[in-house]
């Protein structure tokens, strides 16, 4: 018991002297004074993951069409809002793309960036609507580990890096993710149209490819700074490397699961039972790294 007294003694001592490190420009910024609101939502999130499933055993799961077409094209317009601040920003600061230390002053272009940056670590928090949407469609399956650990870590990990390293090295990221996510919230928010839309939404595998080459250029960005001694901390660049190739190997298990061994083992199937690859099927989305099949539920 003493061990654990001293090892929680020594973590809040840690803490208060990481907070003579941060920046102040952002103390004062809505979420930011503390981490309690984000781990509160945090965990709320994971609470929900459990009751969520329990409430809508019993009932029909709601279909949420109109409800989905907002939330998704209104994701579009913030993910572009943020994507064209930092590369406006960036630009008008002088960025470079290769190596760029945390610049703490109160510039107008350090502040927009930083502000940019702010707004994408909010973003990551409205994505936890992803998993409400799915439970409430009784889309149990869709709520994979891939999907969970993908929400809930990037909305405390962003919350520490805005209120250490708003700036610098942070923009560069983020704007890719934030370009990402335009296409991806655009892609949901026609596949909600039904299905005389998914019919021509044939790329979405490309935006599985396009991820795992993000998290790549991510580590050689990373791994380059570390390399050439870029002023940007050591300590958030080993740790978006090791983060990143989390999201490899997970991504890289996503994409042979769906496009590799799923094909495979249904074009077998078929063979054995004399089905043709004619046969009507309902129509599959894919939404958030899980498979999605129509199905009827409740409107909106």
């Amino acid at each position: 018991m003493e061990t654990v007294i001293h090892f929680v003694n020594d973590s809040v001592e840690f803490y208060k002297w990481s907070l003579t490190i941060a920046d102040k420009r952002v103390e004062e910024w809505p979420m930011m004074s503390s981490p309690l609101p984000t781990l509160g939502i945090s965990v709320l999130y994971l609470l929900f993951l459990w009751v969520g499933p329990l409430y809508m055993q019993n009932r029909e799961p709601f279909q949420l069409r109109k409800t989905l077409i907002v939330y998704n094209f209104s994701m579009v317009l913030l993910n572009f809002y943020i994507c064209k601040e930092l590369l406006l920003g960036s630009r008008a600061a002088g960025y470079s793309y290769l190596c760029q230390p945390v610049n703490y002053s109160n510039d107008v272009n350090e502040v927009r960036i930083a502000s940019a940056l702010w707004w994408y670590y909010i973003s990551k928090g409205v994505e936890f609507l992803d998993t409400v949407f799915f439970i409430m469609r009784k889309k149990f399956n869709q709520v994979s580990f891939l999907h969970v650990y993908h929400h809930c870590t990037m909305f405390i990990l962003w919350w520490i890096g805005i209120k250490w390293v708003p700036g610098g090295q942070s923009f560069f990221g983020a704007t890719i993710n934030s370009g990402i996510h335009v296409l991806m919230y655009g892609y949901y928010g026609l596949a909600a149209f039904g299905p005389k839309i998914q019919k021509y939404l044939w790329w979405k595998k490309y935006l599985t490819i396009i991820q795992m080459i993000q998290f790549h250029v991510t580590i050689g960005h990373a791994a380059h700074s570390l390399y050439t001694g870029c002023p940007f901390p050591a300590w958030m660049q080993w740790a978006l490397i090791g983060y990143a190739v989390t999201f490899i190997i997970l991504f890289a298990n996503f994409y042979y699961q769906t496009y590799r061994r799923q094909p495979r083992l249904k074009s077998a199937k078929s063979a054995v039972n004399g089905i043709s690859n004619g046969t009507n099927k309902a129509p599959v989305v894919m939404e958030n790294g899980t498979k999605q099949k129509k199905g009827k539920g409740k409107h909106d």
